[in-house]
């Protein structure tokens, strides 16, 4: 007699043979789906079966060693519209090979030869890796098209970028539109500098109230503000939006390509003030920028105590001193708070809740909030990153958080904003990039 005869042929007149036969059939189909009908059904279905599991298993060693060997190449790979789509459909067969050998075991148990006590925990177990397995692979195969979606629907298409002496440039912008206002303004504008080997970030803060910000002279705008953006107090570089907006005839390709004539006149305008080409953009409508910090379970930030309101308003409550979990809405307030404080204060504000979303934008919180976060991001955040650089960014923005971020602040006391320094303003930045060896 074979030893595997009690399993495939057993006498059913012993329940306590029938019992264990009954749990090793169900537990082994919990970590290897056709071992079952391998032992006990059809031995065609379990190798098949048996095989398609072996090799999930075996891609997902082989993913988790190309993560520790190669980063980049891991992410860029989960971050392709191609392979998720595949993970997707593989998700979907594995979820339902989990539920035909799962239902399949079952039967193969022959239920009513085991004892009657045996019975109610085989169900319920069969029940629980049912739940586990395969309602956690279909919801895992959901999550993948929602992850697929939001990179179509928010980042841009085109190939691998080269960084630019070593470092990429992020230009970030927070949008001001709103139902009581005109057009849109960036309220935020901050350009990005990582370093592409470490990771390290340099946040370079412009003011929206900067004069006078000067044009490259292949910039559109320089025939006619060949001496900067210059007419005085309707000149801030933060008006340089709507103004092209309203002449798309400045940029007439821009919307073909995917841009604004607004986004790429302020482009033009922060590489005319840092001396850096910008590669990248990030527009962020400030409006939904509370739904992402909700979606991601708020962000810890060590607060300055400030009183909340509009100048000359009312006051509508207050942000105490020290560190706490600030929800979006008391982020938003504490970013955008113009209460008895100057634009400096709140770019400042601001570049705390920059930094402190940077630093704690991490896998887990991605994995544990990933449709919340998703959803909020496909209505808020509109780029020009292309999709083929996402895995080397998520890369860079791991790496990242164990390098502090060093912050260039173009403000008073060091920069005059109405008379700005600006080849002062480029020797700063290009030294802090690209500092001499000692």
């Amino acid at each position: 007699m074979s030893l595997t005869s009690p399993i495939r042929h057993p006498d059913t007149r012993q329940p306590e043979l029938m019992a264990r036969r009954g749990w090793w059939l169900v537990g082994l189909n919990v970590l290897l789906p056709g071992s079952a009908q391998l032992l006990a059904g059809n031995r065609r279905w379990g190798r098949f079966a048996l095989g398609a599991t072996l090799i999930l298993w075996g891609s997902m060693a082989a993913a988790a060693a190309l993560y520790f060997l190669n980063r980049a190449m891991a992410l860029t790979l989960i971050t392709n519209v191609w392979v998720l789509w595949l993970l997707q459909l593989a998700l979907l067969f594995f979820a339902g090979l989990w539920l035909v050998t799962t239902l399949n075991a079952l039967v193969l148990v022959r239920l009513v030869k085991t004892p009657r006590g045996t019975r109610g925990g085989l169900l319920v177990f069969t029940a629980l890796t049912l739940a586990i397995s395969v309602g956690g692979t279909s919801y895992a195969a959901y999550l993948t098209g929602v992850g697929r979606d939001t990179l179509g629907s928010v980042f841009a298409g085109g190939g691998f970028v080269q960084p630019i002496d070593g470092q990429y440039t992020v230009l970030l912008l927070g949008g001001d539109a709103g139902p009581d206002r005109l057009g849109l303004r960036p309220d935020s504008i901050t350009l990005a500098s990582v370093n592409a080997d470490t990771g390290a970030v340099t946040m370079i803060g412009i003011p929206r109230n900067l004069y006078n910000a000067p044009f490259a002279d292949d910039s559109p705008l320089w025939s006619e503000w060949p001496n900067g953006f210059n007419c005085g107090d309707d000149c801030l570089i933060s008006y340089l939006y709507p103004y092209a907006e309203e002449r798309p005839e400045l940029y007439p390709q821009a919307r073909l390509n995917g841009s604004t004539p607004g986004i790429e006149a302020t482009r033009d305008a922060v590489e005319g003030v840092t001396g850096l080409e910008v590669q990248f953009v990030v527009l962020i409508d400030l409006n939904g920028f509370e739904s992402i910090i909700d979606a991601m379970g708020g962000i810890v930030v060590d607060a300055e105590p400030m009183t909340l309101g509009i100048n000359n308003g009312p006051v509508v409550g207050e942000i105490v001193a020290g560190e706490q979990r600030m929800n979006g809405y008391t982020a938003l307030w504490y970013a955008r708070n113009r209460y008895n404080l100057t634009d400096f204060d709140r770019m400042a504000h601001q570049r705390q809740i920059q930094e402190a979303m940077l630093q704690q934008f991490d896998p887990f919180t991605v994995f544990t909030r990933f449709e919340a976060i998703a959803d909020a991001s496909e209505e808020t955040v509109s780029t020009d990153i292309p999709r083929s650089m996402l895995g080397t960014l998520a890369d860079l923005a791991v790496k990242s958080r164990e390098v502090p971020i060093t912050d260039i602040e173009l403000v008073p006391p060091a920069f005059d904003n109405v008379n700005p320094d600006y080849p002062g303003i480029r020797a700063l930045i290009a030294d802090t990039l690209r500092p001499v060896p000692e």
